[in-house]
């Protein structure tokens, strides 16, 4: 009809066939530079890049034996089993090595046939070993394609190359970047070891402090979650589909299995579970996980407190040449660092949470929770990493504002009724008359009152307090009653 607007609309493109594919998720969108090292290690592609090598190192050891601390067990372990060459070794290991674009891509077309991602595995060793005679012309490795996934389940392969992926993630990616922050925080603790700053506690002025030893507080705090983290166990086990080596001692009863499989999980750097049923108990992961957490929480309570200072005044942040702070008000320069790292904090804190309460239990023998719970280790520890990286970022960008924490502490005299009647009771321990109720005096005087310093040097000057203890509270200010906040900065701070 004439004047009526049509309500046509034109058909939209779906988002979800657009070349390259879209990011679902913002660690792989817009936070990706911040946190692609972890897909080295924490993604689909990593796993399966572990399961080639957990698979090639036991085709070795199947073939050439083992060693533990417990003892050497000779190859070959399966009987008739050749001893496979250097040359055969570093063609075997190679299949990991190498497994990029093109290799991810044909394993997941066995994939989509075998609709089983560990046999997906098995098979495409299978087929690099097919292979091996036209690379390395005479060569024992087709004899021993059957020993690819011997007497596995795959949980044998799944938990050593989950065990091997956040290992390596912690250690390589995760810890530097975490002890990195640790090192900045303590040396601004350093840095700011004497400049002092009132206290608020109960959101109240309250005993002066310094900035330093706020932030070394935090510092020893997230450095003792660290030491927990280094020293965290990665347990792995290689023992059949019930942990009974049931396949293994029928097709080899000859062999000491779990000397076998014991030196196997060493060699790959891990600690050997002997007793599980078919999956490992993942309790390690768990310990893991609760302590990255608390370190998590541990520098929200650090992003939380930053972010007061700011709003303060205590800092001030740097602008960043070209940044808006805000949409309308051009005068802003707003925390988003902190912020940023708060939302990823709790967001990488529920995940780790949930894996840690998932984690721990398994029906029975076996059940296929643990399954799709574990792929999401990757964006538990990428919203860490994230937050790791905005608070090094937004500490880089502060600056001490000395002069408002020195006004702030000159308008609070008040807080030196604290020292004062502790001088009182010490005096009056000493035997000098007139030390009777200090708190109760003190209180009277400051309590919900502003005192100036004029007030509350009269007041000293009129206790009798002996000369020493006098001249030693007629020269005390907020901004020197600090202690040895300092000192201990220097003395405690690791």
């Amino acid at each position: 009809m004439p004047g009526v607007t049509s309500t046509a609309q034109p058909t939209r493109v779906s988002l979800a066939d657009v070349t390259p594919p879209i990011a679902l998720g913002p660690l792989d969108g817009r936070y990706r530079s911040a946190v692609g090292p972890l897909v080295d290690h924490l993604s689909e592609a990593a796993l399966n890049r572990e399961r080639l090598h957990v698979e090639v190192e036991w085709l070795i050891t199947l073939c050439n034996g083992t060693e533990s601390a417990q003892g050497v067990v000779p190859g070959p372990v399966v009987p008739g089993a050749p001893t496979l060459t250097d040359t055969e070794i570093t063609y075997l290991r190679a299949i990991p090595a190498t497994f990029g674009a093109t290799e991810i891509a044909e394993l997941g077309a066995i994939e989509r046939e075998t609709v089983h991602d560990v046999k997906a595995v098995e098979y495409f060793i299978k087929r690099r070993i097919a292979d091996a005679p036209e690379v390395l012309g005479e060569t024992n490795l087709p004899a021993v394609s059957e020993l690819v996934h011997f007497a596995c389940t795959s949980e044998d392969v799944n938990n050593l190359s989950y065990a091997l992926m956040v290992r390596d993630a912690v250690t390589e990616v995760w810890l530097p970047a975490a002890t990195a922050l640790a090192d900045q925080l303590a040396d601004m603790a350093r840095e700011h070891a004497e400049v002092p700053m009132l206290s608020r506690t109960h959101g109240q002025p309250a005993t002066p402090t310094t900035m330093g030893k706020e932030l070394a507080v935090l510092t020893h705090r997230l450095r003792r979650q660290l030491r927990r983290i280094e020293g965290a166990e990665f347990l792995g086990k290689l023992n059949g589909a019930t942990g009974t080596f049931g396949a293994h001692t029928v097709a080899v009863p000859d062999a000491d299995w779990p000397a076998v499989s014991r030196g196997f999980v060493e060699h790959l750097g891990l600690t050997w579970n002997p007793l599980t049923t078919q999956i490992e108990s993942h309790d390690w992961q768990a310990e893991v996980y609760a302590d990255v957490a608390r370190f998590n929480r541990i520098l929200h309570n650090l992003a939380t407190d930053v972010w007061t200072y700011i709003s303060m005044g205590f800092f001030t942040q740097i602008p960043v040449a070209g940044a808006t702070g805000s949409s309308t008000m051009p005068h802003k320069v707003n925390p988003i660092r902190f912020e940023n790292a708060e939302a990823n904090l709790e967001i990488s804190c529920s995940l780790l949470d949930t894996l840690s309460a998932t984690l721990v239990t398994s029906r029975l023998q076996r059940d296929l929770t643990d399954s799709t719970t574990q792929r999401n280790i990757g964006p538990a520890f990428g919203h860490s990493l994230l937050a790791i990286d905005n608070v090094r970022r937004g500490l880089q960008a502060l600056a001490v504002n000395a002069d408002l924490m020195a006004a702030d502490l000159d308008e609070n005299w008040e807080v030196l009724g604290e020292p004062v009647q502790s001088a009182m009771r010490a005096a009056s321990v000493a035997g000098v008359e007139g030390m009777e109720n200090p708190y109760e005096r003190l209180k009277e005087l400051t309590r919900g009152n502003r005192v100036d310093q004029a007030r509350m040097r009269e007041f000293v000057g009129g206790l009798g307090l002996p000369d020493d203890v006098a001249a030693r509270l007629a020269e005390l200010t907020p901004a020197s009653y600090t202690g040895i906040a300092a000192r201990l900065v220097d003395d405690y701070l690791d």
